[in-house]
């Protein structure tokens, strides 16, 4: 090996140790021929921030670069998978905040669909919100049988613009998908499977391994063909990044609102929103 191949090699895995350490709001590592993201943040049922939104975006772009992986892994870290978004942040966002929020949102959910390798969500426990947008944009989807699902924006003052309006239509047709979000339905894993929101349930000692059976079934895909059927999978959902990027949009428009400050605020302060102002 040439002096200067071996010091691009050292380089490249220096660069990889420093991306597989620095994160706080993700644990993200590699084995077995899949990455493996982490939600790192359990003492709030994994709530996401900007900050998760960034680490997430960094992990995918090395993960897409790296040839050896056969998929993505996505899961939780204590008794959630991810509960939403942190409200506790959200009821004091500045204009500038939500925007920068809602633009780093659409840029990972074009790398989640364009990545050239399918991403399993592995859900455990509570799948709120954000955390159930985010499954959406996920290629599988598989769940512990504690699993709950559900879009309570509505409720907090906000809507779910972040992929449920635009794909929920496409998955469980259109009076599904009203009922989820006008009433913030809630779903176990069974009624989550029945829907199409997941593929499977698993009980919860077994979700590791279901997901590493699929990986391991990934693998002996050819990685070419992999990529190209994913690409013509998403040719339909594709059509829909125009609603998606619209709403994203108009999210941090609805969040600046006082109503939707009033709602917030009442989640925080573990109270009842009071709307009645708003319907005058």
């Amino acid at each position: 090996m040439s002096g200067k191949r071996y010091i691009n090699l050292l380089e490249d895995r220096i660069r990889k140790a420093k991306i597989m350490t620095n994160f706080e709001d993700i644990i993200y590592e590699k084995r077995d021929g899949a990455a493996k993201i982490t939600f790192n943040r359990p003492e709030v049922y994994n709530a996401i921030r900007l900050k998760t939104i960034e680490e997430l975006i960094i992990a995918f772009e090395d993960a897409d670069r790296d040839n050896s992986l056969v998929a993505v892994v996505v899961t939780g870290k204590g008794d959630a998978f991810c509960a939403g978004g942190d409200l506790s942040l959200f009821k004091d966002f500045s204009p500038e905040n939500g925007r920068e929020l809602a633009a780093q949102c659409l840029k990972l959910a074009n790398l989640m669909r364009g990545i050239g390798k399918p991403v399993i969500a592995a859900v455990n426990g509570f799948c709120m919100g954000w955390g159930l947008e985010f499954v959406v944009f996920c290629d599988l989807a598989v769940a512990s049988d504690n699993a709950q699902f559900e879009q309570p924006e509505l409720r907090v003052g906000s809507c779910p613009m972040f992929g449920a309006t635009q794909m929920f239509p496409l998955i469980m047709g259109d009076k599904r998908a009203r009922e989820a979000v006008f009433l913030s339905k809630r779903y176990d894993a069974k009624d989550a499977e029945k829907a199409g929101l997941i593929n499977k349930v698993v009980p919860e000692n077994k979700l590791e391994e279901a997901v590493n059976a699929w990986c391991k079934r990934l693998s002996e895909m050819s990685p070419q063909a992999v990529r190209t059927a994913k690409v013509a999978l998403g040719v339909i959902p594709d059509l829909l990044h125009s609603a998606l990027r619209h709403g994203l949009i108009l999210a941090p428009m609805l969040w600046e609102t006082q109503e939707s400050k009033e709602a917030m605020t009442a989640f925080v302060e573990k109270r009842k929103a009071d709307f009645s102002s708003f319907k005058k």
